[in-house]
């Protein structure tokens, strides 16, 4: 789950840092001179929002249908039922461990994107725009607010993929054509997912951290 992801997560957010810092510069070059706030805002939007969620986004993808298509396929070939014929549980023999895994390993990973996604934005602000990193790299805007705003939200994701992914997996029925669908569902939801507690964790640490 995070060792094969990081290099997929490590190189969108590398991309979407300099698309980020390009865009976001070229608009304000338009009304304000001064671009010292570009690095000190790109930070804070990086620690609480597209930090977590874009990797979010990726695992759903990534992890989400390889865990639908795998407990799919286990469920069409009968494996499940030998599994509970066997009086093993496989809530707790497939899917804890990687509920377990994946919890852990979205928080790593969100924190990686966020390394990867400033390093590029630095470079970007730099060599684009004449940024100075000293000058971007100014952390007055992100407070301790952000980054457990931003933890919350990369452990939240990293609980409901897989609860959801296994529960698509689960439920397939129909043969390989049911796995395909399995792992489209998963994917569907699992990304709606990610979308919807990005919305509740937001205005919950508004509410209480604010």
């Amino acid at each position: 789950i995070g060792n094969k992801s990081m290099l997929f997560i490590a190189t969108t957010l590398a991309f979407l840092g300099m698309i980020t810092v390009f865009q976001v510069t070229t608009q304000v070059k338009q009304v304000l001179p001064e671009l010292s706030m570009i690095g000190p805002a790109f930070i804070q939007l990086m620690v609480r929002e597209f930090g977590p969620t874009i990797c979010g986004l990726m695992v759903a993808t990534r992890v989400g249908s390889g865990i639908a298509a795998e407990i799919g396929s286990m469920v069409v070939t009968e494996q499940i039922d030998a599994l509970k014929m066997s009086n093993a549980d496989p809530v707790h023999y497939l899917i804890a461990p990687r509920f377990l895994a994946c919890s852990v390993m979205l928080v790593i990973l969100a924190i990686l994107g966020c390394l990867v996604a400033t390093t590029s934005g630095v470079i970007m602000a730099q060599l684009g725009f004449g940024i100075h990193p000293k000058t971007f790299l100014n952390l007055g805007l992100v407070k301790w607010s952000d980054v457990v705003i931003g933890l919350c939200k990369a452990f939240a994701y990293g609980m409901a993929i897989p609860v959801i992914s296994a529960h698509s997996g689960l439920n397939t029925k129909g043969g390989s054509e049911g796995v395909g669908w399995a792992t489209t569902m998963a994917v569907v939801n699992s990304s709606f997912a990610v979308i919807v507690l990005d919305l509740v964790i937001s205005v919950a640490g508004y509410l209480v951290l604010y």
